[in-house]
């Protein structure tokens, strides 16, 4: 793909950054004159990428001018954008190298050099994210599960054999403690977790003390799982260029974009530019809080960017949001963020940019910020952007940037009006639409019981819950019977006698990683816990308690801050790095407490830091999880129910039977921003730095190949060369009719890409269990989906597996459907199997947003593999649809107004769909049934690309074509 230069048409705009510097930069600002001083600043971030990459092939002068003209431009063209570089994480990362893994076979077949198949895009991928818990501090006795799949018969999980072992206090004159005497220290085990290479400190005299036990089994367990997969991204990254892993033990990949990957400017051959960055996550927008364009587009269009394609996107509108006033005490970070989620999601800002401004903005350190555009999903928007500012530059100089880079980026950002000040004489850029926070309106909250957006004052739930009980089943409901609603069920657990009722508490997990990346909250949650174990309050023993921090710099700014040893007293000790909890990778809960739940038919909970609670998502057997701060999730452990008010009713009693209320323990923002200060320092950063370069005993050690194309194993469960490319030719073919087309699956409303997409554990009785025992592993061995994401078989058998999925055609809640030739009711997948092998086409019939929710390229992915041609919805997620188009899936949409009930439509009839060779944006098509039916659908195509995409079978095939 040879094009003119790059740039070349705006070399004129290039300038010197000052006389004594070799560095340069296109200045942007030059262009247009008064037309750039009033574009918003993330706006001017996509006019220098498109400009530094202007070549009239890929990018046109006509794409710069369109964005230079967004004021009237916006929302009217589709405009290309090459970020800086790419983010990928384990769960969406493997199948994307094993698609390129897999191109340069097909590349090969057809008579093309493999070699030239690689990223052309700096790419990053982190190996972190997909952590398991087999053992927490409750479960620690318990047998794992080992996994290891067919790893399981190859011996040692690791070369790496670390026992845990005391270490004296030396009589250092500052020792406030001994590390080795106390009741704290004696029950508590060890008082810190860190990995390899990183040495955990004593929080009394910050002496280095070994990893608890807990933290060494996951990852022994961890590494033997998973050590196929790690084997390939090790190949992965020796044999194609521009790949980094981030080793294993290191870190999510939210944390460690932020605290390692982020430039926020770009010197490349001594060219400035900003830094930007796409990935296979949608919480890659948390970078924007640091002033770096990012955000999630799926697997598919991020294998795009890394080919050295755009990504394509709709000139955006941008929503200016004004930050007044400041928020209370008792409100934390992870308040303002629902606060702020809440208020934008019911403005409206779906498909938009949304960038802050305002006094309040100040007032915001890096960190809340962060927190706040990690949370972008939940309002629907592309991204929100906080400009780089005064707060950024300090946070920068705080984390280790050397000196000289901070000002040549103050420099270059001020040259370019990139730079956001509060005195700003210019004014504020001219937005599509303004709207205002005052940040003294928001109070403590949760979310819940069943979706991240429904938001309880903290105030308000006891009353909230009590409402949930006498709902009809729903978002909200749960439908108790008045009679059963005081019910109580007693459980002996560890020789004591407990007793549960809806509202108990049995899961809760701390998790440090996305919208609770934030050290004021961690920190609030471990001094939070400090003060419970000194005021006597105790976690009762059953429930599931876990700590799960995003990064080592987590365990180590709680270590070193000593609060680390009061999270473990109350049963919050580390298991490990990665999502854990929050995607359902839980540790079992005890057979009392499951027993006690279907015997009461209780209503229990979960509580967890993290960002998503969707039913059936932590536990099947938990109906009710609500999202909370760290410190929240503390308290409402100790209090042992949701079913509380905080306000008048007191989490429990000190030796002396004295009532302790959380207003008692919470600890003031003066407290949490001392400790802040005084431990979240320069060393944890570098620390972060030195364990990333180099990387840790088992991941050096690890054999890897080095081959130009991959050796595929045949017997593997893990990496399978899928079959996207395996009717793949040098030309596209015509565009084929739908014929007499059954209706796989006819769903409602808000269906997301946790209903359709494989994630969590893999089921018993499900066909992907059925295809593992096949191949003879035992329960114990199959793992998560997310470690198998790299076997298409197994995903595919795990689409629309989710036990919460419902069907109309089956009427209740099952990943279950009817295959009509037979009228048998079947798995998903063996009917869609059966309709294959009797090639019969499939469609989807869907209600409104259908595909909402993470971004998850498996949602698509996983339905074109089972036979779907094309969904029929009334409305869809962005994200998701571009995903279906960029798969080879047409989407189609029902008419305004129009939906299968009001067309009478029961999904029983089959359905022909003929489209024309010259197909258009938003063209109408006609659709008929065999009922004799025929009525207006819309093929959702919003450009030229996505028809083209779409025509070439997937952005894939696409992909592959140009390298053959």
């Amino acid at each position: 793909m040879d094009t003119p230069s790059a740039g070349y048409a705006f070399e004129y705009l290039i300038e010197t950054l000052n006389d004594s510097s070799r560095k340069k930069f296109f200045n942007v600002s030059k262009l247009g004159g008064t037309k750039y001083d009033v574009l918003p600043y993330s706006i001017r971030v996509l006019l220098e990428a498109a400009v530094r990459n202007c070549d009239d092939f890929l990018m046109k002068k006509e794409d710069v001018m369109n964005i230079l003209d967004w004021k009237t431009k916006q929302s009217n063209v589709e405009v290309p954008f090459f970020p800086a570089r790419v983010l990928l994480q384990d769960f969406t990362g493997i199948p994307a190298m094993v698609d390129f893994a897999a191109m340069r076979e097909a590349v090969k077949i057809l008579g093309g050099d493999p070699k030239k198949v690689h990223p052309a895009c700096p790419t990053d991928l982190t190996v972190d994210h997909s952590l398991q818990i087999d053992f927490s501090k409750c479960a620690i006795q318990n047998a794992p599960n080992p996994g290891g799949g067919d790893l399981q018969k190859a011996g040692k999980l690791s070369p790496l054999k670390v026992q845990p072992k005391k270490l004296p206090c030396r009589g250092q004159t500052t020792c406030r403690g001994s590390c080795d005497s106390g009741e704290l220290g004696r029950n508590s085990g060890t008082f810190s977790s860190q990995i390899e290479n990183t040495p955990i400190l004593c929080p009394f005299h910050l002496q280095p003390v070994p990893e608890p036990e807990t933290v060494l089994k996951n990852q022994e367990v961890e590494f033997g799982r998973n050590r196929e997969r790690l084997q390939f991204f090790k190949w992965s990254s020796r044999v194609f260029k521009n790949v980094a892993v981030i080793p294993p033990g290191t870190g999510m990949a939210h944390q460690v974009n932020l605290e390692y990957l982020s430039r926020v400017v770009f010197e490349e051959e001594n060219l400035l530019f900003p830094d930007s960055v796409v990935g296979t996550d949608s919480h890659i927008t948390m970078v924007n809080g640091l002033g770096i364009l990012g955000w999630g587009v799926g697997g598919i269009e991020t294998e795009a960017v890394m080919l050295g394609l755009p990504v394509s996107l709709t000139l955006p509108e941008v929503v200016g949001c004004e930050l007044t006033g400041s928020s209370n005490a008792f409100v934390t970070s992870i308040d303002v963020v629902l606060g702020i989620t809440k208020h934008l999601r019911q403005v409206g800002v779906a498909g938009k940019f949304v960038e802050f401004f305002g006094s309040g903005v100040s007032q915001l350190s890096v960190v809340d910020r962060t927190t706040i555009t990690n949370m972008c999903p939940e309002y629907g928007a592309i991204l929100s952007f906080f400009p780089v500012d005064n707060v950024t530059l300090k946070h920068l100089e705080h984390t280790g940037f050397d000196k000289a880079k901070l000002e040549s980026m103050e420099t270059y950002l001020k040259a370019v009006k990139l730079f956001r000040n509060d005195q700003n004489s210019s004014g504020e850029p001219e937005y599509s639409q303004v709207i205002q926070i005052n940040l003294n309106s928001i109070v403590p909250s949760v979310s819940g019981p069943k979706r991240p957006q429904d938001r309880v004052a903290v105030t308000d739930m006891k009353g909230d819950f009590q409402a949930c009980l006498n709902e009809k089943v729903g978002f909200k409901g749960f439908q108790i019977a008045a009679e059963k609603q005081n019910d109580i069920v007693s459980i002996h657990y560890e020789g004591s006698e407990y007793k549960l009722s809806h509202g108990s508490v049995v899961i809760a997990a701390v998790i440090s990683c996305t919208n609770n990346c934030n050290p004021s909250v961690m920190l609030a949650a471990g001094l939070l816990a400090k003060k419970a174990v000194e005021a006597g309050l105790r976690v009762k023993p059953y429930i599931r308690t876990s700590l799960s921090p995003g990064s080592g710099m987590v365990t180590h700014y709680l270590s070193s801050s000593g609060v680390l040893p009061y999270l473990s007293k109350l049963g919050f000790e580390i298991v490990g790095y990665g999502c854990s909890t929050c995607v359902g990778n839980t540790a079992p809960l005890s057979d009392a407490v499951l027993s006690a739940v279907k015997q009461g038919d209780l209503v229990t909970c979960g509580v967890l830091s993290g960002n998503k609670n969707f039913e059936g998502r932590l536990c099947d057997c938990v109906r009710a999880n609500y999202l909370a701060s760290p410190p929240l999730v503390v308290a409402y452990a100790i209090a042992g129910t949701v079913n509380i008010d905080f306000q008048t009713e007191p989490l429990g009693t000190d030796p002396a039977g004295k009532n302790i209320y959380l207003h008692d323990i919470w600890p003031s923002r003066e407290e949490v921003h001392q400790v802040e200060e005084e431990y979240v320092i320069l060393s944890m950063f570098k620390t972060l730095k030195e364990k990333i370069e180099m990387g840790n005993k088992r991941w050096n050690s690890l054999e890897a190949p080095d081959s130009v194309l991959f050796p595929w194993d045949l017997k593997s469960t893990y990496i399978r060369c899928p079959s996207f490319f395996d009717k793949l030719t040098k030309e596209p073919v015509a565009l084929q009719r739908i014929e007499n087309a059954h209706v796989l699956l006819y769903l409602g409303d808000s269906v997301t890409t946790d209903h359709i997409s494989p994630a969590g554990s893999i089921a018993r009785n499900s066909a992907a269990a059925k295809y593992l025992t096949n191949r003879g592993l035992t329960p114990r061995e199959f793992n998560s989906y997310g470690a198998r994401r790299g076997n298409d078989a197994v995903m595919t058998r795990g689409t629309f597996a989710n036990i919460k999925l419902f069907n109309k055609f089956i009427g209740k809640p099952a990943p279950k459907t009817i295959h009509f030739p037979s009228g048998q009711s079947l798995d998903v997948f063996e009917a869609a199997e059966l309709y294959q092998k009797e090639g019969i086409p499939l469609i989807i019939l869907a209600g409104k947003k259908y595909g909402s929710g993470n971004s998850r390229d498996w949602a698509a992915k996983g339905p074109y593999l089972l036979g779907v041609k094309a969904v029929l919805a009334e409305s869809y997620e962005k994200i998701h649809k571009d995903h279906l188009i960029g798969i080879g899936i047409a989407p189609l949409q029902f008419l305004p107004g129009e939906n299968a009930d009001s067309l009478g439509l029961s999904g029983r009839e089959t359905f022909s769909l003929t489209f024309p060779q010259e197909l258009s944006p938003g063209i109408t098509l006609n659709m008929q049934t065999s009922t004799g039916k025929v009525f207006s659908v819309i093929a959702s195509f919003e450009n030229d690309v996505e028809i083209t995409l779409y025509k070439h079978g997937g952005l894939l095939n696409f992909v592959a074509r140009k390298y053959s």
